[in-house]
C-alpha cells in the first residue's frame, strides 16, 4: 500500500509512518520539516503545510491511503489559527485525496469532540457532539471530523475517524512533559476528589488502530464511522500520574483543588488572558478543570468488533517504555558539557 501520513514528524504521525514502513508499505510524509530518522527507514518526506493546496496535492499523488494526523493541539489560542489548520487543512486534504484518486482516508480525531464538561463513563460513539465547546481545539476537531465523515464515499474516497484518548509514550512532547514540568515546580494540583477514571492510549496502540481501520475499511464497513480507541484499561488518573512521578523520582502531587474552585480560577484566568491578550495558555481553564476532575473513559467495543482492534502493547509495558524514555532524557539534560570554560 502506498501511504501518505500528514504530520509525519509529530508524535502520532511519526509512529504511524514508522509502523507502516516496518510492515513493508511505501510511505510518504507531509511535514513542515525533514527528519533524518524517517529518511533512514526509506520514508519519503515532502516539506509543506496542509494549508497549502499545492503542497497537499503533490503529497497525495500516487497514494492509496491517507492518514491525516496533522493538527494544532492545545486548549488555548487564536481560534482562527485552529480553524485554518484543523478544519481548512482537513478540507484541503480531502479535496486533494479526491483529485488524486486516493481510495482510503483515515482522519485522526479526539474524544474531546464529544466531551460535555461532565463525567463520561463507558460512553460509545452514539454520544452526540455537545451544544457548546470550551476550547478551540475540541471545537475545530469536531468540525473537521463532521466534515470528513460527511464526505465519505464522495468520488470513491472512503473515510473513517479514529478517536484515541490521551496519547502518551516515548517522544511525547505535549502531555507528559507538561505534567513533569509542573510537578517539578511543585505546581501540580489534584483537581477534584482524585478518584476520576480516564482512558489512556499508548502511541503505538493508536497507530496500530489507524492501520487496522484502514485495512478493514470498505463500503458499508468501517467507512463513514468514528471510533473511540484506548489501551482498554481505564486508570484512576491521579494514581497513574503519581505512579509515573514516583518512577521518575519526582515528588507526587498531594495538594488539592476542588472542582468548583478550579472552575472559578479557570474562568477568571480565561477572562484575564483574553482582555490583556496575554501570550501562552492560562494555568487553568474551565475545560482543563473538568478534564482533570471528571471521569472520561469510553466503550471501544465497536473498534474491537468492526476491525478487530486490541492493544498490541500492554499498559505495564507502555508505562515501562515511557518511564525509560523520560529517564533517559533527564539524564541527557544533566550531562556536563565539554566545551571549555565560558568567556566573559
Amino acid at each position: 500500500m502506498r501511504c501518505l501520513v500528514t504530520g509525519g514528524g509529530g508524535f502520532l504521525g511519526r509512529a504511524l509512518a514508522e509502523m507502516l514502513a516496518n510492515r513493508g508499505d511505501t510511505v510518504r510524509v507531509l511535514a513542515r520539516n525533514k527528519y533524518a530518522e524517517l529518511d533512514k527507514l526509506g520514508i519519503e518526506s515532502i516539506q509543506g503545510d496542509i494549508r497549502d493546496m499545492d503542497a497537499v496535492s503533490k503529497a497525495c499523488m500516487g497514494c492509496d491511503a491517507v492518514f491525516h494526523a496533522a493538527a494544532i493541539p492545545g486548549i488555548w489560542g487564536d481560534e482562527s489559527l485552529y480553524r485554518a489548520i484543523n478544519v481548512d487543512g482537513t478540507r484541503n486534504m480531502l479535496e486533494a485525496a479526491r483529485r488524486r484518486g486516493v481510495a482510503k482516508f483515515v482522519y485522526t480525531s479526539s474524544p474531546s469532540v464529544v466531551f460535555d464538561m461532565k463525567d463520561e463513563s463507558g460512553i460509545n460513539e452514539s454520544t452526540p457532539y455537545p451544544q457548546q465547546f470550551f476550547n478551540p481545539y475540541s471545537k475545530t476537531k469536531a468540525e473537521a471530523e463532521k466534515l470528513a465523515l460527511e464526505q465519505n464515499g464522495r468520488d470513491g474516497v472512503l473515510v473513517c475517524a479514529i478517536r484515541p484518548h490521551l496519547l502518551y509514550g516515548p517522544r511525547d512532547n505535549h502531555l507528559i512533559p507538561r505534567l513533569l514540568e509542573r510537578a517539578r515546580l511543585g505546581k501540580l494540583r489534584i483537581v477534584g476528589d482524585g478518584a476520576n477514571k480516564v482512558d489512556l492510549t499508548y502511541v503505538d496502540n493508536a497507530a496500530f488502530a489507524h492501520i487496522l481501520a484502514c485495512d478493514a475499511m470498505a463500503p458499508g464497513r468501517v467507512a463513514g464511522k468514528a471510533y473511540f480507541i484506548s489501551d482498554d484499561a481505564p486508570v484512576v488518573l491521579w494514581d497513574w500520574i503519581n505512579a509515573l512521578l514516583k518512577q521518575l523520582n519526582i515528588p507526587p502531587a498531594t495538594k488539592r483543588l476542588s472542582q468548583k474552585s478550579a472552575l472559578r480560577v479557570g474562568s477568571v484566568l480565561e477572562t484575564v488572558h483574553s482582555l490583556l491578550r496575554l501570550k501562552g495558555e492560562p494555568r487553568m481553564t474551565r475545560f482543563l478543570a473538568m478534564a482533570l476532575s471528571c471521569s472520561h473513559h469510553y466503550d471501544i467495543s465497536a473498534a474491537k468488533r468492526e476491525f478487530r482492534y486490541a492493544p498490541n502493547v500492554s499498559p505495564a509495558e507502555a508505562l515501562r517504555r515511557t518511564v525509560e524514555h523520560f529517564k533517559s532524557r533527564s539524564t541527557q539534560a544533566t550531562q556536563p558539557t565539554h566545551a571549555g570554560p565560558a568567556r566573559g
